[in-house]
């Protein structure tokens, strides 16, 4: 998942430039922290987890989506989360914690 940034230097249209930046998110769906979850026994769930447990690398930008079913209170820190799965990690008294 690829999500372009625009940064506007000063002056711009009149000698300024554009900057595009693109960052790349790994997205991790809510039934994968569930599992991951249950497995480790585990409430709270960071980037650095992700990585130990091999769904993601250490360079990855880890982005929280909302597929599937969450049964656990959790505490999950995530570069980016979509609306369902903040949603469904607050209903159930859990964090979403964006870096």
């Amino acid at each position: 998942m690829k999500v372009a940034r625009c940064h506007l230097s000063e002056g711009f249209p009149n000698g300024g430039s554009l900057i595009l930046t693109a960052r790349n998110f790994k997205g991790i769906n809510i039934d994968v922290l569930q599992s991951l979850s249950e497995k480790q026994n585990i409430t709270v769930i960071t980037p650095e987890i992700l990585v130990k447990s091999g769904y993601t690398s250490k360079n990855d930008h880890v982005k929280i989506l909302g597929r599937g079913e969450l049964k656990a209170k959790l505490e999950v820190t995530a570069h980016a989360f979509s609306a369902s799965a903040k949603k469904a990690i607050e209903e159930l008294g859990g964090l979403a914690n964006t870096i």
